[in-house]
């Protein structure tokens, strides 16, 4: 039985406005191909450049509890956000995070993260530093590797030693992109 498309959405946008869910996902066309977001009524809990991982929808299920369900209308502020950002309107993003279940090393590197401004770049030392352990710029990049809110929380603007592009969740095509939007690359 197929149910008629009308009636999936009207039902969608009944669970989400009700809070029956526990997060809520959409498919956000973005300059950098489909992303997947998601938030909980805590904020935005992750963006993923796979727009189809079930592997991030059972983990958010994992952190944020079973009733996940596709709801366009209740990521409109994170789309409406990101398309800010992507047009060149936007350099900071005022959307509440969802960092629960991260340990204190993660949030400290996150929350040093968000300081680096658009249009800059630092580098992993630099970033180990600023969260309290110089020593632990391998640990940082672990971090960047694992972020669960890419472009938010800019780990594209993270690099190497030499200042050269190095590792990224979406790819370097993706970082160096972002990077020239912010006009961080000449």
């Amino acid at each position: 039985m197929t149910v008629p498309t009308d009636l999936d959405r009207r039902f969608r946008e009944a669970a989400a406005r009700s809070q029956l869910l526990d997060a809520a996902y959409d498919v956000i066309d973005s300059e950098l191909g489909p992303l997947l977001a998601a938030v909980t009524d805590r904020g935005l809990a992750r963006i993923s450049f796979d727009p189809e991982p079930e592997q991030e929808l059972e983990s958010l299920a994992l952190l944020a509890g079973r009733r996940v369900l596709r709801s366009p209308r209740a990521l409109d502020e994170t789309r409406s956000e990101l398309d800010d950002y992507f047009a060149g309107r936007r350099t900071a993003f005022d959307l509440a995070l969802d960092m629960r279940g991260l340990p204190e090393f993660t949030l400290r590197v996150l929350s040093e993260l968000a300081k680096v401004p658009y249009g800059q770049t630092a580098t992993y030392g630099e970033l180990a530093e600023r969260a309290g352990n110089p020593r632990a710029s391998r640990a940082v990049g672990t971090v960047m590797n694992r972020n669960r809110i890419p472009i938010v929380l800019p780990c594209h603007r993270i690099v190497g030693s030499s200042g050269d592009l190095v590792g990224y969740g979406g790819g370097l095509e993706r970082k160096e992109r972002l990077l020239r939007l912010e006009g961080a690359m000449l």
